[in-house]
């Protein structure tokens, strides 16, 4: 097979990449599942926006500032810059967002000082994705191919020529092509819990690894602090960050709220880790601790972090014993201790 342009995956990138592509030249799209089957599909919350200028600089701050000031900061520019003319566009094709009085709606979310976010209801990737897998439907340039995964490049000298891959009969097929775009989605499919399509392998990343092309801090994995718990197998529920923009709060197993919810995503969800870690103690009972208890072990035990563990070690009145730079705690002191707290709390 032979075309202009290939592009993989059907995702927004994917099919933005192909509306915004000349007319006049042949695009193939593949994609490994059916061409609805996208993690873009699946996202709840909204998509960010210049709201006017006047916001730029506290766009431009909290953008940066969630990525601890690693960004690329010609590339928050231009996401930034080009932001309303993206929404005029998904609005062309049909995208309807959320209005107050025939005006734009707007929601908060992580990371972000003010609202900018709209947002459809609580399905914006269903709403935009759909309407942008209308649209390149419609273009009579561009073929989809569903079912078919890549396995890798046809490349020569250094230049890539298209794509090898197989579809659901298992014949292998050569899709040459003058230029090959890869908008694969991430990895979300390789773990065991996750709320992305299983099909997500990163296959993409494999292929550009084993061919010594530049890949630009892969190690740098979102994980989204909230989903919906179950036992069952499979892909689990997204519970969208937009739920704790409009005011959702996070507590723990002893009703307490640990984090500021609005933080950046990242730094929310280690704390989530870290208060589950915590719930997580290998003492059972009193029989069960260790003689003398290291501070580590002593925040287990009262389900507290490391960190206010050793300011509780260390402080006025709490018996422990150093042996060098070593804190150790007594384990009838320590439990003397807690009876004593009982006691007063009582």
């Amino acid at each position: 097979m032979k075309t202009d342009i290939v592009i993989v995956g059907t995702g927004v990138s994917g099919l933005y990449c192909a509306l915004n592509l000349p007319r006049d030249k042949k695009i193939v799209m593949v994609t490994k599942a059916d061409d609805d089957k996208s993690d873009s599909f699946l996202a709840q919350g909204g998509i960010c926006v210049l709201k006017d200028e006047n916001d730029y600089d506290s766009y431009f701050e909290d953008t940066m500032r969630a990525g601890h000031y690693e960004n690329n900061k010609e590339s928050v520019d231009i996401m930034i810059r080009s932001s309303r003319d993206v929404i005029n566009d998904l609005v062309g094709y049909g995208v309807r967002f959320e209005k107050e009085n025939g005006e734009f709606a707007y929601t908060k979310e992580g990371a972000h000082s003010t609202s900018r976010i709209l947002f459809h209801e609580d399905i914006t990737g269903k709403e935009i994705t759909s309407h942008l897998l209308t649209a390149v439907k419609e273009l009579d340039n561009v073929t989809i191919i569903e079912n078919f995964t890549m396995v890798d490049i046809i490349e020569e000298n250094n230049e890539c020529f298209g794509i090898i891959g197989y579809g659901k009969d298992g014949k292998y097929i050569d899709i040459q092509a003058d230029f090959t775009v890869f908008a694969t989605g991430g990895i979300g499919g390789l773990y065991k819990h996750s709320t992305n399509y299983r099909h997500l392998t990163g296959d993409s990343l494999a292929i550009a690894l084993n061919h010594n092309i530049k890949l630009q801090n892969i190690d740098y994995i979102q994980i989204h602090p909230t989903t919906l718990y179950s036992t069952k197998k499979g892909r689990r529920f997204l519970i969208s960050e937009s739920v704790r923009g409009e005011g959702a709060v996070l507590f723990n197993s002893h009703m307490e709220r640990f984090v500021d919810e609005l933080l950046p995503r990242d730094v929310v969800a280690k704390a989530i880790q870290e208060e589950m870690k915590m719930r997580e103690s290998k003492f059972k009972n009193y029989d069960a601790l260790p003689l003398t208890l290291t501070a580590p072990e002593v925040g287990e035990v009262l389900g507290i972090s490391r960190a206010a563990a050793y300011e509780l070690v260390r402080s006025k009145g709490f018996p422990h014993i150093r042996i060098g730079t070593r804190i150790l705690v007594p384990k009838d002191k320590f439990i003397q201790w807690i009876d004593q707290q009982t006691e007063v709390d009582g």
